[in-house]
């Protein structure tokens, strides 16, 4: 990520429409700078997500952790504690991997959260749309978020763009088919992962479209080596080492004992990172055989995991699919000519965005796989039409759901379906193995 950019989104002011919106209801929206207001509003963000209220400490190394992110208060001066916010959002700049390996700048959103006591006032709503605006501000061509609730975020015009798998194993009738051992297993340290996992990430993350750089806060989160972290010794860590020496892949993972039958024990995969397909069935195996283990359970993976097709009982898994990576195109151009297609053609997108934002017809010309974008207005163009809203073209960006369904389920109208579906084939499912 570019530390500029990343700077001058930090250092970029309130949203001046959202902030007098909310004065007209007597609300104040300011940037939350010092330490006070800070840790203010750590303790209302956990709160707003059912966390119990906490510690000094857990406050403190959340904060420490925390200077990337561009806080968003809203304040009531009416209430008993006018120095916590009513509302809050964060965000930050990250870069979000397209199909083809490019990769932009998006603003990642979070921490947005709302007091019960001022609900249905339009501060969700000025808070999301100021985030968006600011991104606007700053040229950055798509936001996203990973959210709570479902429902919220497509009046913004967010799509869920990249889906998540969440697997149950049952280990005694798994077994195994996929390829035999090579390299090395060894136990290691949290440390050690805490070490050697963010260079794996990255290079995981630039080939594996969806995925997101992960802030450096969160990694000693992932590990437990937070001083504050909660019982941090339940955490397992492993790496994978090929035949010339070299780590290329590390898994995270804790141990539920069953006490009434230990065989039936329970695994959870926290992490884990392969840069190889050698290495990702190294780790999945190791995982699976594990002594006294009844199942494993693993989240946030593909829904085209290759794990599916290692196991020699492929309904030892059960899978459940969920919503995870929503992503909101804002330049459309920049998005479309960004990212990789399947072959030749072209298309028109009509698209609409009730804000505003990215409402325009635009003709996308694809030759062997690279795309070209001009805003045509109102002009006619020799070429399949889709007509969509910014919410479906989004959730259509990375591959995860392709025009056809899309057409089918009532959500967009177009000329050709398959045509343009074969267009914006990936050869992979998008992905992003964690929330923020």
């Amino acid at each position: 990520m570019d530390a500029a950019a990343a700077d001058a989104h930090l250092a970029r002011d309130v949203d001046p429409v959202s902030r007098e919106r909310l004065e007209a209801q007597g609300l104040e929206m300011r940037m939350v700078t010092d330490d006070a207001d800070r840790d203010a509003f750590i303790q209302v963000v956990a709160r707003g997500f059912l966390d119990p209220e906490l510690t000094d400490e857990q406050v403190r190394e959340t904060r420490s952790r925390g200077s990337y992110r561009r806080l968003t208060g809203v304040y009531d001066p009416q209430t008993p504690t006018a120095s916590a916010p009513v509302a809050t959002s964060a965000s930050w700049l990250s870069e979000l991997t397209l199909p083809g390996g490019g990769v932009l700048p998006g603003s990642a959103i979070s921490a947005v959260t709302v007091a019960p006591t001022h609900r249905r006032r339009g501060v969700a709503r000025a808070l999301l749309e100021a985030e968006l605006r600011s991104a606007v501000a700053g040229g950055v061509p798509l936001a996203m978020l990973t959210v709570s609730e479902a429902t919220l975020y497509g009046r913004y015009g967010f799509g869920p763009a990249a889906p998540a798998a969440n697997w149950v194993i049952d280990t005694k009738r798994a077994g195994w088919r996929g390829p035999g051992r090579s390299g090395r297993v060894d136990f290691i340290s949290r440390e050690t992962w805490r070490e050697i996992a963010p260079a794996l990430h990255e290079e995981v993350r630039l080939r594996s479209v969806g995925e997101l750089e992960i802030p450096a806060g969160h990694w000693d989160s992932f590990a437990g080596t937070r001083p504050d972290a909660k019982d941090p010794g339940k955490r397992r860590a492993i790496q994978w080492r090929d035949d010339a020496g070299r780590v290329r892949g590390a898994a995270l993972y804790t141990v539920t004992e069953n006490s009434d039958d230990w065989t039936k024990s329970r695994v959870d995969v926290t992490s884990l990172l392969a840069v190889t397909p050698t290495a990702y069935a190294a780790l999945w195996r190791f995982l699976l055989e594990l002594d006294l283990i009844g199942e494993i359970h693993a989240g946030e993976l593909a829904v085209d995991e290759p794990l599916w097709w290692m196991i020699a009982d492929q309904r030892a898994a059960t899978i459940t699919l969920r919503d995870h990576q929503y992503v909101r195109i804002i330049d459309v151009p920049r998005v479309l000519e960004g990212r990789t297609y399947s072959g030749s053609g072209e298309v028109v997108l009509d698209v609409e965005d009730s804000l505003g934002l990215s409402t325009g017809r635009w003709h996308l010309r694809v030759v062997d796989g690279i795309g070209t974008v001009e805003d045509i207005g109102d002009s006619a163009a020799a070429a399949p039409v889709v007509r969509l809203g910014i919410e479906e073209l989004s959730a259509i960006s990375l591959g995860g759901v392709s025009v056809a369904t899309l057409a089918a389920a009532g959500r967009l109208a177009v000329d050709d379906a398959e045509t343009v579906s074969l267009l914006f084939l990936t050869a992979r499912a998008p992905r992003l193995s964690f929330w923020y």
